[in-house]
């Protein structure tokens, strides 16, 4: 079974944008050089919200990502840059990604409000608006299928 994962994060301020999406690409990176990673994608949307769908082999290899390096560091930060934050996880068969609106539909009904210090009306009301594909859009790929090969095997 693949572990799943959607995060949706919301950036407050404008005075948080550039830290945040900074951190963020220090953290897709690390996730695609994780061991037990499989893919995953970024989406950044209107009014600086910030979707991520990654597939794991385990939950073990995921919490193993998450408490690691520039993950672990950033965190913490999270709760004042963001007024809204959300997760969800499932285990499936394969390791398709969802579309944006199955995340979303997954993160409503399953999911679970992270908390942050400063929550916006929605995240007060527990309402997680649904995404806007189409700003920023970003695939992540694991390290060893960017690899190069030679001789058919990986380096």
């Amino acid at each position: 079974m693949v572990f799943m994962s959607v995060t949706r994060l919301r950036v407050r301020s404008l005075r948080y944008l550039v830290p945040f999406i900074w951190r963020t690409l220090h953290t897709a990176r690390q996730a695609e050089q994780a061991e037990g990673f499989l893919g995953g994608k970024l989406l950044r949307e209107a009014r600086n919200a910030f979707w991520t769908v990654t597939a794991w082999e385990s939950e073990a290899a995921m919490l193993a990502y998450r408490n690691a390096g520039e993950h672990r560091d950033v965190m913490p930060k999270l709760l004042d840059w963001c007024d809204e934050a959300s997760v969800v996880h499932w285990q499936q068969d394969g390791a398709e990604l969802p579309n944006w609106l199955e995340a979303h539909r997954r993160i409503s009904a399953e999911g679970r409000l992270s908390k942050v210090r400063h929550p916006s009306p929605d995240q007060e009301a527990k309402r997680i608006p649904a995404p806007h594909p189409g700003i920023i859009q970003r695939p992540l790929k694991p390290a060893l299928t960017r690899a190069a090969t030679i001789d058919g095997t990986t380096h």
